[in-house]
């Protein structure tokens, strides 16, 4: 009679969560860092079809990174949610909190029973009234949650990207600067120069009356590269 072949459960977590982080870390990477009025995603994605910066409501943003499927499975239900969420009770009760919780719970879920966990770090954001407001949940693909401010990265070459944010972002940055800040640190990740055809990037922006997100095409992209390289040393 043989023998089952046994693996410890320490040993298949590890296992899975080592799967998981070679994954993520083979994506390109995203930036998301606050600015002076809401929160701005700059993400490596030459694509202009799949789409790693999403809205999700009101004044909710979404960001990834890893496999395209299950981040875009993510996102769907999230939106979804969203809908009847404040379809049944009131669009005020839709929060960034409230989605965050359910990521984790589905990330969570199947990082433990599912085979194969996903590979996949995400990003809920949510715009309030004033910086101190905004919430920045930054979940990995165990489902644990973390209470970002100021900036993060996620995927590729972290280190060079956050030793960038760490040296250049402040408070209070416009939304011209804070872009250049973002494609300054991916660039330092990808070891190379981006432009605007590398790139997509979005804003949650507070001054705007309802829908916060917006997205920020080539074109706008290309004039914030232009005018930072057109500017003379010291501005």
């Amino acid at each position: 009679m043989s023998v089952p072949f046994y693996v410890s459960p320490e040993q298949i977590i590890k296992d899975k969560a080592d799967f998981a982080r070679k994954g993520i870390s083979r994506g390109r990477s995203v930036v998301v860092l606050q600015y002076a009025d809401g929160v701005i995603f700059v993400a490596e994605n030459p694509s202009r079809a799949l789409h790693k910066i999403s809205e999700i409501y009101d004044r909710i943003g979404f960001a990834a990174v890893g496999k395209y499927n299950e981040f875009e499975n993510l996102r769907v239900a999230g939106v979804r949610l969203a809908d009847m969420r404040g379809y049944a009770y009131d669009r005020l009760d839709v929060t960034g909190r409230s989605l965050a919780n359910a990521y984790a719970q589905t990330l969570g879920t199947i990082f433990t029973e599912a085979a194969k966990p996903y590979e996949v770090e995400i990003v809920v954001a949510e715009v309030g009234g004033t910086a101190d407001d905004d919430q920045i949940y930054r979940l990995t693909f165990d489902g644990s949650v973390a209470d970002e401010h100021s900036y993060l990265a996620m995927g590729g070459q972290t280190d060079a990207i956050l030793e960038v944010l760490e040296a250049q972002w402040r408070e209070g940055l416009e939304l011209a600067e804070g872009v250049r800040v973002g494609v300054a640190a991916l660039s330092a990740g990808a070891d190379r120069a981006l432009d605007a055809a590398d790139l997509e990037a979005a804003v949650l922006d507070r001054t705007r009356p309802r829908r916060a997100f917006r997205r920020l095409g080539p074109a706008d992209l290309t004039e914030i590269l232009v005018a930072s390289s057109a500017s003379p040393p010291g501005d």
